[in-house]
């Protein structure tokens, strides 16, 4: 197994770069969280790794992080789930986005990731419900939004405002709040953006 791969950075074609290590160039997909954070062509490079042996290929994937090799491990183990599938989810979403969908158990934020359809992401949220905890956020800093914030957030949503606004909105609101008072609050702001 390939763990990690240090050289340089000689192309880079999203999803795909190739990196030179003692004078043997490997081809590795990352997802677009890494792809946006690697240096300029010519830089060294440093990525962790997951290598995916098929009959008719060895696949090698980069990620910049533990938490997002760590995660696009957990979706390899789903049934049905390979590794392109794995590298859409991390590259249409971070680490922490997807711990906060499946803490929060949020269909629509997975469906928004080309090639996953609303029971593909129904069978992502199930089965990384129980493995996400442990796993998953080892290491990471999950902003996981606690039982009121919860009920506010789908209350502004069912109000009609944009995820984006809800969720900013909720970000905002100290901690302890009740929920009728957390929706006042979370209203009085939006009423100000």
């Amino acid at each position: 197994m390939i763990g990690r791969i240090a050289g340089v950075l000689l192309e880079k074609n999203p999803p795909q770069i190739l990196v030179d290590a003692n004078g043997v160039g490997y081809e590795v997909e990352v997802p677009m969280s890494t792809f946006y954070n690697l240096p300029d062509t010519g830089a060294r490079v440093t990525l962790l790794t997951h290598l995916v042996v098929r009959e008719d290929a060895h696949l090698l994937f980069g990620f910049a992080s533990e938490a997002e090799r760590r995660a696009f491990r957990q979706l390899l183990r789903i049934a049905g789930i390979g590794a392109r599938t794995a590298l859409a989810v991390l590259s249409g979403m971070s680490v922490g986005e997807l711990s906060q969908a499946v803490a929060l158990q949020e269909t629509g934020r997975l469906t928004k990731v080309p090639g996953i359809g609303k029971k593909t992401a129904e069978r992502l949220l199930l089965e990384l419900r129980d493995r996400l905890g442990a796993d998953l956020t080892a290491g990471i800093a999950v902003h996981r939004a606690a039982p009121a914030a919860s009920d506010v957030l789908h209350a502004l949503l069912a109000l009609g405002y944009n995820e984006r606004e809800a969720l900013g909105a909720v970000k905002q609101l100290p901690e302890g709040l009740a929920v009728a008072e957390g929706i006042r609050q979370a209203l009085k702001l939006l009423s100000k953006a």
